[in-house]
């Protein structure tokens, strides 16, 4: 498959700092992120950055046959890379939070995408979301991992109070939030034309799904769309960083014969 990328992150128009760190590889589209920082006084900038090149520089190191026994399929051991490199991102935060007691409570919510032929793998901690648009029906491939998640799920909450609630901010998951992390993958099928998003939720908190998927649905280039996504975010009062990252699926170019 061929895999088009694009990715944008943007200040807001309420904070002074960028929390938010994203990750793409550029050269094939196979493996990207989103992290969204928390802690203050720029704390949240560091715990994003490290969280995030920690899981990015552990998956490049690493091979299947490390992380897995050989016999589990290619699907299983990927979902252990995945998990091992969240893991090994959770022990740099935590790791900075020692060589610096400044850096106490900082933490990061991440969202990472491992595609491997037509099957894309999901890790999730946090808030931040992932998203698939498939001929025209948006589907939200994570779950936040948040207060008021819980209370809907336990059927204290509507959707609709839960986005005006005050602790809608509040996560339940968090790389650096403790020892362990406890992270949540999903394998999911890709189709030619599907249209991958990651985001982090300075997008989704202002923007309905609705509103995304009519964005996502328009014929403009990647570029443009993450810019009005973006934009849309900030118009309606952009409280929080914003970050997008967008996948397109498409075929790979025919291989010529040979000679």
């Amino acid at each position: 498959m061929l895999i088009r990328t694009c990715a944008q992150s943007d200040l807001g128009r309420s904070r002074s700092v960028n929390e938010d760190f994203f990750f793409l590889d550029e050269e094939d589209g196979s493996f990207c992120l989103v992290a969204d920082g928390m802690g203050g006084h720029g704390n949240g900038e560091v715990a994003s950055r490290v969280a995030a090149e920690a899981m990015a520089r552990h998956l490049r190191e690493s091979t299947p046959a490390v992380e897995a026994p050989p016999d589990g399929d290619s699907s299983s051991r990927n979902a252990d890379r995945l998990r091992a490199a969240v893991r090994a991102a959770n022990r740099e935060v935590l790791a900075e939070v020692e060589k610096d007691a400044t850096l106490a409570g900082m933490g990061a919510t991440l969202v990472a995408l491992l595609i491997e032929d037509d099957t894309a793998l999901v890790a999730h901690v946090g808030d931040s979301r992932a998203y698939r648009l498939r001929e025209g029906e948006l589907e939200q491939l994570t779950e936040d991992h948040t207060w008021v998640r819980e209370q809907i799920t336990a059927g204290f909450l509507s959707e609709a109070d839960a986005r005006l609630h005050p602790f809608r901010s509040v996560v339940t998951r968090a790389v650096g939030g403790a020892e362990e992390v406890v992270v949540d993958i999903e394998s999911i099928d890709l189709r030619s034309g599907d249209l991958l998003l990651l985001c982090s939720d300075g997008l989704n908190a202002v923007l309905s799904d609705q509103e995304i998927a009519d964005h996502l649905q328009q014929e403009e280039p990647l570029e443009t769309i993450s810019r009005r996504l973006i934009e849309s975010a900030n118009e309606g009062g952009g409280p929080d960083n914003i970050t997008v990252v967008l996948l397109e699926v498409g075929d790979s170019p025919a291989q010529p014969p040979k000679a």
